[in-house]
């Protein structure tokens, strides 16, 4: 993994262990002229989210119920074959994978609190409502002839 641009942190300290990265090339059938044909600029990585020791615990269980429609056997597969080189699509693969990560694993929101309506706020509309009634009534209580 020379020349990649360091570890790629998911939230906080935790990054993504270079060690638990599967990494596979293939060709891409994007840009790239000749270089599509003779060169595996595709790149498919693979991390096993399952059995990973680099996530808390509570993160690991956050992650697999909230990406279960992507893994495929606890293992979360990203793919990246926009770049015409290999190297920057996998820079792109990394930093897919940890931004899914770190969403995945990112705390609930905290629940709402239903807030009240102020009584002022709504005795004056109800207050409105009326008058505008009134107005109204008025108008079709008149005669015309």
């Amino acid at each position: 993994m020379d020349g990649m641009s360091g570890p790629h942190v998911i939230r906080g300290s935790v990054c993504l262990p270079e060690a638990e990265l599967v990494w596979r090339f293939s060709r891409s059938s994007g840009p790239g002229g000749a270089n599509v044909n003779a060169v595996d600029t595709q790149v498919d990585l693979r991390f096993d989210l399952a059995r990973t020791e680099a996530l808390p615990e509570v993160w690991k269980q956050r992650a697999l119920e909230r990406l279960s429609g992507r893994l495929i056997d606890g293992v979360i597969s990203v793919r990246a074959s926009e770049h015409r080189s290999q190297w920057r699509n996998r820079e792109t693969a990394a930093v897919r994978l940890a931004a899914l990560l770190a969403e995945a694993t990112a705390p609930p929101p905290r629940p709402r609190r239903p807030t009240r309506i102020p009584r002022g706020i709504n005795e004056r509309r109800l207050r409105e409502k009326k008058q505008h009634s009134q107005t109204k009534r008025a108008r079709s209580a008149r005669d015309w002839d």
